[in-house]
């Protein structure tokens, strides 16, 4: 895991997307923040760049490629999971079918997305600052 690389935000609403960034530029994490509306783009990113990415919270319910399906593409890429990237759903609601599929699929984490901008605030803090504080078996000195 690389805690310097970018944090991809993987979010097809426009009006949630654009409170993430609001709620990143108050943050401050010095990481890039990238942001794709579905998750075929975003597998296009991560399959052709040399960037490691310190962390990718993904929406489930996406047009074109879901996040279970991305999920699962990433899993099941040699390359792209020997990048320990922390991959996390945080999604609008949590349906039990949803979350068992999550954690069949080795995603790190299943967040719902609080219904205040505060609440959302604390828990993306909380969320990142966690992942700050995690080992990786690549990035261990």
């Amino acid at each position: 895991m690389n805690t310097r690389g970018p944090i991809i935000i993987i979010e097809d609403d426009q009006d949630d997307q654009e409170i993430l960034v609001e709620i990143f530029k108050e943050l401050t994490y010095p990481n890039e923040i990238i942001y794709f509306e579905n998750g075929e783009i975003a597998l296009d990113y991560l399959l052709k760049s040399t960037v490691e990415p310190f962390l990718i919270l993904s929406d489930i319910n996406m047009p074109k490629l879901n996040g279970m399906e991305l999920r699962e593409k990433i899993h099941n890429n040699e390359d792209l999971r020997l990048k320990c990237i922390p991959y996390l759903f945080f999604t609008t609601t949590a349906e039990q079918k949803h979350v068992v599929d999550a954690y069949s699929k080795s995603v790190q984490g299943f967040f719902v997305k609080p219904d205040s901008y505060d609440k959302l605030k604390e828990l993306i803090g909380l969320i990142v600052g966690y992942w700050y504080k995690c080992e990786s078996p690549n990035y261990i000195k």
